[in-house]
This record gives C-alpha cells, sequence and structure tokens, in this order.
C-alpha cells in the first residue's frame, strides 16, 4: 500500500529529538497527531483522552482540535487562511503538496515539531504505523516547554541533584519513559489505521519472518 516515511524532529531542544516514522497513507490527521503523541512522551493521543491542544500548520491551512477557532473560522476572516478539524482531513494531498509543515502541541509549553515527508512508498504492508529510526530522549507532559525540559534533563539523569527524586517520581506519574524502538514498534501494532495485507508480507500464520521495514530481531 502506499505509505509515508515521515522525520519528527523537535524544534528548539539541545540535543536535537527526532524520530523516523512509517505510516500508511489514507489517514486523517488525527491519525498523524496520534503517531506522534505515541513516538514522543505526549498522553493526548490514542488511548488516552486530550490533554491538550494542537494544530498542524499547512502554509494556507490550519488543522486543529481547537473548537473555539474552528468556530471563530465560521465568522472571521482568516486572510485566507481555512481552519478545519482533523478527523474530517486526510494527510496524503498535503504530504505530497507540500511536503513539510509544523504540528503545535500544547500552547502553554508550545512544543513544535517539525514534520517532514521523507519518501512515500509502495512496499510498506502494515495497517499500523513504524518507528524505523530515532535519536534522543522526548519530554514529558507539562514540563515547562524547552527550557524546562532542559532543567529536567539535568536533574533526572544527576542522582547526587537534592531535586532527584522528586522528579523521578514525578516523571512517571507524567508517564515520561526512555525511548525503546522495539517497545514502541509493539505498541504501534495497536494503532491499526488500515488492513495489513499479509498476502503481500513473508510470514508464516502471521509471524512475521523477514520484511523491508520490520526488525524482527527485536
Amino acid at each position: 500500500m502506499k505509505s509515508y516515511i515521515l522525520a519528527f524532529q523537535f524544534e528548539n531542544i539541545e540535543p536535537v529529538v527526532w524520530r523516523k516514522v512509517i505510516v500508511p497513507g489514507g489517514i486523517t490527521f488525527n491519525r498523524l497527531h496520534d503517531v506522534i503523541q505515541n513516538v514522543t512522551n505526549f498522553q493526548s493521543g490514542y488511548p488516552y483522552e486530550p490533554i491538550h491542544l494542537f494544530e498542524f500548520q499547512l502554509d494556507d491551512v490550519v488543522v486543529t482540535n481547537n473548537l473555539q477557532r474552528i468556530e471563530e473560522a465560521k465568522s472571521k476572516s482568516y486572510k485566507g487562511i481555512a481552519v478545519k478539524q482533523p478527523s474530517r482531513i486526510k494527510i496524503d494531498t498535503y504530504l505530497e503538496r507540500i511536503g513539510e509543515f509544523l504540528y503545535v502541541y500544547d500552547f502553554g509549553d508550545d512544543w513544535r515539531i517539525h514534520v517532514k515527508l521523507e519518501k512515500v512508498v509502495e512496499d510498506y504492508y502494515f495497517g499500523f504505523p513504524t518507528v524505523l529510526d530515532w535519536a534522543g530522549e522526548a519530554p514529558p507532559e507539562d514540563v515547562g516547554g524547552p527550557p524546562g525540559f532542559e532543567h529536567f534533563l539535568e536533574v533526572y539523569q544527576n542522582p547526587p541533584h537534592p531535586e532527584y527524586n522528586y522528579f523521578r517520581s514525578w516523571a512517571a506519574e507524567q508517564g515520561f519513559r526512555l525511548f525503546d524502538k522495539a517497545c514502541m514498534n509493539q505498541r504501534l501494532k495497536h494503532l491499526k489505521f488500515q488492513k495489513t495485507e499479509w498476502d503481500k508480507v513473508h510470514h508464516e500464520n502471521y509471524r512475521i519472518i523477514s520484511d523491508k521495514y520490520i526488525d524482527i530481531t527485536k
């Protein structure tokens, strides 16, 4: 099936935090939001209840779950910018036409993730996303934006620090976890966006024997 290899990279964080993920085509921006939430440490994607607002900024279109902005857009001019709901618009046309855009999450912490189309492929046959590569630990919810995350990492990785135990406990409450590619890909199998084309997969009783994109050794 047609699928997209995407790069997600946080802005304003050093060292750089990024994920390379392959996703099936034909999914909505709401589903893309779910993917980004899952491969980071955020908690507003499926299967959780939304905590914060988000928006995709696509040149002349904003795709958002901000219902207030959606309602305002019906009666006010946004200088040619359309405002749409993420559950009603698919990613394909925009990815292939624009190639990259910005995802903004939690307008308080103001997380900005650059989404870039790296490649369109026709030989990924799974209905769920898969992480192909990655770097860096993603921030937890409500850590205070890039400056707060910088302080969090300084403490979290420093047992002698007087705030170490507090931050460790707080991080667990926020769902923070160190990234594990194999565990993450097991988790992503629950995001079934399309039907897996098992007739095109090298498998035995649905146990994958080999695949170009899924590493069965981990």
